[in-house]
Formats: structure tokens, C-alpha cells, sequence
């Protein structure tokens, strides 16, 4: 079993390790930033700024440019652009995320038909849609460490007034949160964390990490710092197995050519995710008096 999981050379390779540690630092700004996404109902959102980072990572490709800078720069701007138009009301926040959603998916089908014109190989465009963290240089590291550490602190900074207005934004707002300020920051922590998720699984399948472990972790934590922790340690495991097996696949084919990381990785995260929900399932089974799901009142209580 160990010689099935652990294929010769798997830790001595450079790239391997360098995929672990960029996988490892973008699967906790995920977990953490996942978890308020989640709870601001801002899933849809999340899905939007994928669409924004695809258009970046495409601009910035056809500039010469990393396509970390342009997964980063249209994240922001895209989420700027959502916070301008409107998201505090649910109905003003779907509006502006489908007029950014539309935009975006128009600018990248632009981008990525131009990048065809400029080269006969389709790697670009498949790096940019479905990531390959095995193709990140390492002087990328620095620069991921660099954004992780922006995006935790600002969370941290801000991690009161969000979770209030994640629960109940009319009780945040009597107590003197500045919603459209917190709202604002969070939005670009959000693109951030999206920019980061793509250069390892690709801009079109960043909200797996984003969503999937916060959403697993939320169905069984009773606290706050449990379902960050658990988000991060779920996110952290689906791609460092992801990594692994990617790895281990050049060997299983025997083609000279292994699987993408990013379907590892998203079916790791649906796997997690249905195992928690089973043992959410057997809890609520056992302990018929507790409720489904994590109420507003019992959410305040995390504050």
C-alpha cells in the first residue's frame, strides 16, 4: 500500500515539493476566507470572481506577464466592480454578480481565442482553465507566501466586524459596523483567495477549495475556530493527496503521462465533503434534539 501510494523519487523531487508547499499555503487562505464566504452566502460570488480571474490570467498571458498577476489584478477589479454595483441586499448582490459574471466570461472567451492566433499549442490556455501547479516555477513561491500572509491578516484584522455581518448584517449595523467597508475589504481578500486557488487547480475550478472544505467543515463544527481549522486541515489534505496521485498516475498508466492535479484535488474535495456530511448525518441521527444546521442565534454565540 505504502509502495502504491508513495511512488519512487516522489520526495526527492523538487517540483513535487514545491507544489506541496504552494498547495499548503492556498488551501488555508481557501479554508479561512472559505468560511466567511460560506456564511455570507457569497458562494455565487466566489464562482463569479473565477470567471474574472480567467479573464485575468488570459490578459496577463497575452501581456508576457505571470498569470498570477493577472489572476490577482481581475480578481480585484472584478470584485471592486460587485461592491460598486451593489451586494449588501441579496437582490442587488446577484445583479451585480451576474453583470461581472457576463463581462468577465465575455473578456475571456476574447483573451483565450487571441492566445490561440499567438501560438499552435494549447498549454496556455489549459494552464490558465485547469491550473498546473507542477509547472509553477519556485520563484513563485515568495510571491504566493507574500499574498497569503496580506489576505490572513486582513481577515484577522476584520475577523469581528465580518463575522457579525456574515450573521446578521442588522445587528452589525446597530452596533456601528460599516458594512459597505467591511464588505469591500472582504470582497478583495475574496478575489485574492480565488487568484491564489488558481494557479493550483485553475481559475475555472478555484471555488473547489474555496467552497468545498469550508462547506464540509461548517456542517460539523460547533465553533468559529473548529470550522476554520478543519477547513484549512480538509483543504490542505485534498491537495497534498491531489499532488500525490497526479504524481503516482505517470507510473499507473504506464503512457509516460499522468493525470491533471487539479481532478485529484476536486475529487478529493467531494469526497471530504461527502464524508462529512455522512457523519453529520449519523450525529443529527444520535442527537434528534439538536437542529440541522447551525442557527442565527447559535451563530451569534461565535462572535
Amino acid at each position: 500500500m505504502v509502495r502504491f501510494l508513495f511512488e519512487p523519487g516522489l520526495f526527492s523531487n523538487d517540483t513535487v515539493r514545491t507544489a506541496l508547499l504552494l498547495g499548503a499555503l492556498v488551501s488555508i487562505v481557501s479554508g479561512v476566507v472559505g468560511v466567511f464566504t460560506v456564511l455570507r452566502g457569497q458562494s455565487f460570488a466566489g464562482h463569479a470572481l473565477t470567471d474574472v480571474a480567467t479573464a485575468g490570467g488570459a490578459g496577463a498571458s497575452l501581456a508576457a506577464l505571470s498569470p498570477l498577476v493577472g489572476f490577482i489584478g481581475g480578481g480585484v477589479i472584478g470584485a471592486g466592480a460587485m461592491d460598486a454595483i451593489g451586494v449588501q441586499r441579496v437582490k442587488d448582490r446577484d445583479v451585480a454578480t451576474g453583470v461581472v459574471l457576463g463581462a468577465a466570461t465575455g473578456l475571456s472567451a476574447l483573451f483565450l481565442y487571441l492566445i490561440t492566433l499567438q501560438t499552435t499549442t494549447t498549454g496556455s490556455t489549459q494552464s490558465i482553465l485547469f491550473g498546473s501547479v507542477f509547472t509553477v516555477a519556485p520563484s513563485t513561491v515568495p510571491d504566493v507566501l507574500v499574498l497569503s500572509a496580506v489576505v490572513l491578516a486582513g481577515v484577522t484584522l476584520i475577523r469581528r466586524p465580518l463575522l457579525m455581518s456574515s450573521i446578521s448584517p442588522e445587528l452589525a449595523a446597530a452596533r456601528g459596523v460599516r458594512l459597505r467597508v467591511v464588505g469591500l475589504i472582504f470582497m478583495v481578500m475574496l478575489a485574492a483567495a480565488v487568484g491564489l486557488s488558481a494557479i493550483v487547480i485553475g481559475s475555472i475550478l478555484s471555488t473547489a477549495l474555496l467552497i468545498g472544505p469550508p462547506a464540509s467543515a461548517l456542517r460539523v463544527a460547533s465553533r468559529l475556530s473548529h470550522a476554520l481549522v478543519l477547513a484549512c486541515a480538509l483543504g490542505v489534505a485534498a491537495t497534498w493527496l491531489g499532488v500525490v496521485f497526479a504524481y503516482d498516475s505517470y507510473y499507473w498508466l504506464g503512457s509516460g503521462r499522468g493525470l491533471p492535479v487539479s481532478f485529484f484535488v476536486v475529487a478529493d474535495v467531494a469526497a471530504e465533503f461527502v464524508v462529512v456530511s455522512l457523519v453529520a448525518w449519523r450525529r443529527r441521527q444520535r442527537t434528534t434534539a439538536l437542529p440541522e444546521s447551525l442557527t442565527v442565534p447559535e451563530q451569534v454565540g461565535w462572535v
